[in-house]
Protein backbone atom coordinates (compact mmCIF):
# COMPACT_ATOMS: atom_id res chain seq x y z
CA UNK A 1 0.00 0.00 0.00
CA UNK A 2 1.46 3.43 -0.73
CA UNK A 3 0.63 6.56 1.24
CA UNK A 4 -2.05 8.02 0.89
CA UNK A 5 -3.99 6.12 -1.77
CA UNK A 6 -5.63 2.57 -1.80
CA UNK A 7 -3.68 0.88 -4.93
CA UNK A 8 -3.04 -2.93 -4.93
CA UNK A 9 -0.50 -5.42 -6.50
CA UNK A 10 -1.40 -4.47 -9.86
CA UNK A 11 -0.90 -1.02 -9.91
CA UNK A 12 -4.66 0.30 -9.73
CA UNK A 13 -5.88 2.54 -7.07
CA UNK A 14 -6.42 5.89 -6.97
CA UNK A 15 -5.76 7.14 -10.45
CA UNK A 16 -1.78 7.41 -9.53
CA UNK A 17 -0.92 3.54 -10.32
CA UNK A 18 -0.56 2.01 -13.65
CA UNK A 19 -4.17 1.40 -15.44
CA UNK A 20 -4.81 -1.33 -17.57
CA UNK A 21 -4.35 -0.26 -21.66
CA UNK A 22 -7.43 0.94 -23.93
CA UNK A 23 -7.31 -0.87 -26.79
CA UNK A 24 -8.07 1.79 -29.78
CA UNK A 25 -7.22 -0.68 -32.75
CA UNK A 26 -7.98 -4.07 -34.03
CA UNK A 27 -5.46 -6.68 -33.58
CA UNK A 28 -2.31 -6.30 -36.48
CA UNK A 29 -2.60 -8.89 -38.72
CA UNK A 30 -1.01 -9.78 -41.56
CA UNK A 31 -1.93 -12.53 -44.39
CA UNK A 32 0.04 -15.75 -44.55
CA UNK A 33 1.94 -14.22 -47.57
CA UNK A 34 1.94 -10.19 -46.75
CA UNK A 35 2.96 -7.36 -49.77
CA UNK A 36 4.54 -3.90 -49.21
CA UNK A 37 0.97 -2.51 -49.31
CA UNK A 38 -0.30 -4.94 -46.47
CA UNK A 39 2.58 -3.90 -44.14
CA UNK A 40 2.06 -0.15 -44.99
CA UNK A 41 -1.37 -0.83 -43.98
CA UNK A 42 -0.57 -1.87 -40.70
CA UNK A 43 -1.19 -0.02 -37.46
CA UNK A 44 -0.05 -0.45 -33.91
CA UNK A 45 -1.50 0.94 -30.43
CA UNK A 46 -0.14 3.40 -28.52
CA UNK A 47 1.43 2.49 -25.08
CA UNK A 48 2.98 3.76 -22.19
CA UNK A 49 6.11 1.26 -22.70
CA UNK A 50 7.02 0.51 -25.83
CA UNK A 51 9.69 0.57 -28.66
CA UNK A 52 10.85 3.52 -30.13
CA UNK A 53 8.28 4.68 -33.64
CA UNK A 54 11.12 6.15 -35.67
CA UNK A 55 13.03 2.61 -35.45
CA UNK A 56 9.80 0.82 -35.75
CA UNK A 57 8.89 2.92 -39.22
CA UNK A 58 12.18 2.64 -40.61
CA UNK A 59 12.15 -1.10 -40.27
CA UNK A 60 8.27 -1.30 -41.68
CA UNK A 61 9.43 0.72 -44.92
CA UNK A 62 12.81 -1.29 -45.14
CA UNK A 63 9.97 -4.40 -44.98
CA UNK A 64 7.80 -2.89 -47.49
CA UNK A 65 10.45 -1.79 -50.17
CA UNK A 66 11.89 -5.70 -50.25
CA UNK A 67 8.10 -7.14 -50.41
CA UNK A 68 7.73 -4.97 -53.20
CA UNK A 69 10.71 -5.71 -54.85
CA UNK A 70 10.83 -9.39 -54.37
CA UNK A 71 7.04 -8.88 -56.01
CA UNK A 72 8.17 -7.33 -58.89
CA UNK A 73 10.82 -10.00 -59.20
CA UNK A 74 8.65 -13.50 -59.26
CA UNK A 75 6.20 -11.41 -61.33
CA UNK A 76 8.93 -10.98 -64.04
CA UNK A 77 10.16 -14.42 -63.59
CA UNK A 78 6.83 -15.67 -64.07
CA UNK A 79 6.24 -13.68 -67.07
CA UNK A 80 9.77 -14.57 -68.84
CA UNK A 81 8.85 -17.74 -68.42
CA UNK A 82 5.43 -17.60 -69.31
CA UNK A 83 7.11 -16.21 -72.75
CA UNK A 84 9.46 -19.06 -72.95
CA UNK A 85 6.72 -21.81 -72.82
CA UNK A 86 5.30 -20.12 -75.16
CA UNK A 87 7.62 -20.39 -77.86
CA UNK A 88 7.75 -24.21 -77.49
Amino acid sequence: MTPGGDEDRSGRGDGLGLVEPVASLPPVLLPDDPSGSDVDAVRFGLGLRGYRMDQVDEVLDRLSTALEARDATIRALRAELAGRDGRR
